[in-house]
């Protein structure tokens, strides 16, 4: 890939601050795009997968709709919505919860657990988009992404 300057056909910035920012943001929508990309041949989008390996995560207990806002990785996600499509797919099921009826708990099914079995089998292809780096500097690249988030 081209430098981001090559990529956006911009020669100057305000500052390494201002160039690091924007070069963060595009890497993102980059990576957001290969993923996205990857996903289509399983039928489900993003947020959708964000879910299900969400609830997979959950070892077989059933999440509330506020739980699986909180831990989305995309904020801004329609949680109802995305349950919803993956209900009417087969993937998830959603039930009343017991102790608050006003609650809804969501449970991923075999078929979805056997989706995400079958994306799994081919996680190299997502790894492939990081190939570029080494261990080490990815390692480098989590603690220096993270800490850009620790200061705010």
């Amino acid at each position: 890939m081209p430098p981001l300057q090559e990529e956006i056909h911009q020669t100057t910035f305000r500052n390494e601050c201002h160039k690091a920012a924007i070069n963060v943001i595009f890497t993102g929508n980059w990576l957001t795009s290969e993923h996205s990309r990857f996903l289509k041949d399983f039928n489900v989008s993003e947020q959708q997968f964000n879910i299900l390996r969400i609830l997979r995560g959950q070892g077989g207990k059933p999440a509330s709709i506020n739980l699986l806002k909180e831990r989305m990785l995309d904020k801004m996600s329609d949680v109802s919505r995305l349950v919803e499509r993956l209900r009417l797919s087969g993937f998830v099921e959603r039930s009343i919860c017991e102790y608050d009826r006003r609650a809804v708990e969501v449970i991923i099914t075999k078929q979805g657990l056997a989706l995400l079995e079958r994306i799994d089998a081919r996680a190299d292809e997502i790894d492939k988009m990081m190939s570029a780096l080494t261990e080490e500097e990815l390692r480098f690249l989590n603690f220096l992404l993270d800490k850009v988030r620790s200061r705010t």
